[in-house]
């Protein structure tokens, strides 16, 4: 069993129990699934673009990934219906563990003047989005081979019904966010 399931098993469910007076196990909020994506603005004048995107995308999550193709064609963009212009990838399970894991203990801290990840980008409904900067965090990712350094959006969809229980569970699961009085 990954190392962070036991940690939401033992620690985040009795926490959370015992702060929201859940009646139910059943009722505690969990991570379902963690979607990252990449948008290749530059793939419409240079095809290798989604490919290199494609083989970095696959490395960091461990699960291959997939090209997303253009829904509509926009002339001003030179993009046309169907064109590949950017790469996602949806974790679930075990692998959706050890890639949490990996990001909030080997990824995180590289980030440069890093000080903790904004509270403010959950959607309402208990769903919490992160935008990275630099693919280069991520230790599977050679330095020396990228050619462009490109940023990514992590979004962590769970069943809490608020925006409150999503943060307290987030932050559980070892998440680092900012601190309040520094705001």
């Amino acid at each position: 069993m990954a190392r962070l399931k036991e940690k939401y098993l033992n620690e985040a469910v009795p926490a959370l129990m015992e702060k929201f007076q859940y009646g139910s196990i059943m009722e505690v909020p969990k991570i379902t699934k963690i979607c990252l994506n990449q948008g290749v603005g530059e793939a419409t004048s240079d095809k290798k673009l989604v490919d290199n995107a494609l083989g970095e995308m696959t490395l960091i999550a461990g699960q291959k990934a997939v090209s997303v193709k253009a829904k509509k064609s926009v002339s001003n963009f030179k993009l046309r219906e169907g064109m590949p212009i950017g790469v996602r990838v949806t974790l679930r399970g075990a692998q959706m563990y050890e890639f949490l894991d990996r990001f909030v203990n080997v990824a995180l801290p590289r980030v440069r003047d890093f000080r903790g990840i904004s509270d403010k980008s959950f959607d309402g409904r208990g769903n919490y989005s992160v935008g990275i900067k630099e693919q280069i965090i991520f230790p599977e990712i050679d330095i020396d081979k990228i050619n462009k350094i490109t940023g990514m959006d992590i979004t962590f969809v769970t069943t809490a019904k608020t925006d409150a229980e999503a943060l307290e569970l987030l932050k559980l699961m070892g998440l680092p966010f900012q601190n309040q009085n520094n705001n």
